[in-house]
């Protein structure tokens, strides 16, 4: 048997036909592509931090509920009490927790564009994933063809993402409204940049059997803790944990996101600054010819480029040590836009500065 027909034996065709995840090596540029908070701790809180690492019993598993994490969770999150959570490797594993416990064949929507996993999970599992296209002037929900297609169809997962990824905008929570109302099964709201806007869905949780919301801590500054948590319904939650594998949440996770979050302060400070920056980043971006900025409740900007022009202005950056996100492949309604995080003021200057020199 040949390399090619083991894997046509073995491996599903809809696993064979996806693209992997990639993410591009930032080795040696100023990284503006992932939307991650581009700061650190002082000193010593790191020093602090350590100790608190020292003392791990990483011989041990973790606890498997991560119960004094799900406190301090709910707590700084102000979840309702009596709405419960799950934790997952991030939010992915969120998604695909999500996603699993589906009947087979069943259909998962999603707004277009949106966060690429959504879709990626979707079709890993074999289940029926239907985009629902944006609003081509303002990014936002088209709810009459949206109402249209959930009550054509029967979703049992609906995910909007609140802010959106990659466009940055919050849709119009009216319209999100009438979708977790019309819906007969579960509305995931992804609120992964939530600390860069005031708008929530958290407090609506008690209002709705079928709405659930999702966060996670790697916007915030914990990226690489790989931390993400799910709110609803204590009985959906309770299927839902079914279908999570034990320790998920490893103990050094686990006793780091305890500390960080003990902090607050820092969070407030280092996202305060961002949003400031994000305000100068857009007013800084109107300014230069042929740019045009998309309005943005989270750490990113979406921009528009001259057509045909947003791969050459891509490597031109990437040419100066500037490396943001090339969202024009995509196409639909992202052809000729590129994405860039906010970063430190330093280093949004460098890349405003190269994307002058650009055109």
């Amino acid at each position: 048997m040949t390399e090619q027909d083991l894997i046509s034996t073995v491996i599903r065709p809809e696993i064979r036909a996806l693209t992997a995840y990639k993410v591009a090596d930032a080795t040696g540029y100023i990284k503006l592509d992932a939307m991650e908070n581009p700061y650190t701790w002082p000193e010593a809180v790191k020093a602090e931090w350590l100790n608190i690492i020292h003392d791990a019993e990483i011989n041990r598993y973790p606890d498997p509920e991560a119960k004094a994490l799900c406190r301090i969770l709910k707590e700084y999150n102000q979840i309702p009490a009596e709405s419960e959570i799950l934790l997952g490797n991030g939010s992915d594993e969120i998604i695909q927790l999500l996603l699993m416990a589906l009947p087979a064949n069943a259909t998962v929507m999603a707004a277009e564009p949106s966060f690429v996993m959504y879709q990626q999970v979707a079709q890993c599992l074999g289940l029926n994933y239907q985009g629902l296209p944006l609003l081509a002037d303002s990014f936002d929900i088209d709810l009459a063809v949206t109402l249209a297609t959930i009550k054509s169809q029967q979703p049992e997962i609906i995910f909007l993402a609140y802010p959106n990824n990659p466009t940055g905008n919050l849709f119009d929570s009216d319209a999100i409204e009438k979708i977790i109302q019309q819906s007969k099964g579960l509305v995931i709201i992804d609120e992964a940049y939530a600390p860069f806007t005031d708008f929530s869905f958290i407090k609506q949780l008690t209002r709705h059997n079928n709405l659930l919301v999702m966060r996670t801590v790697s916007k915030l500054g914990l990226a690489g803790l790989r931390l993400g948590f799910i709110a609803g319904k204590a009985s959906i939650i309770n299927e839902l944990n079914k279908a999570r594998l034990p320790y998920n949440i490893n103990i050094l996770t686990q006793c780091s996101a305890e500390f960080a979050l003990s902090h607050p302060d820092i969070f407030a400070e280092q996202t305060q600054t961002i949003c400031h920056e994000r305000a100068r980043m857009f007013l800084q971006l109107s300014t230069i010819t042929g740019m045009t900025p998309c309005p943005s409740a989270a750490n990113f900007i979406l921009f528009r480029t001259p057509k045909g022009k947003a791969t050459d202005i891509f490597n031109a950056l990437k040419d100066q040590g500037i490396l943001i996100k090339n969202l024009s492949s995509q196409q639909g309604l992202l052809t000729d836009c590129l994405r860039v995080t906010i970063g430190k003021p330093e280093e949004n200057n460098a890349f405003i500065n190269a994307l002058k020199e650009c055109i």
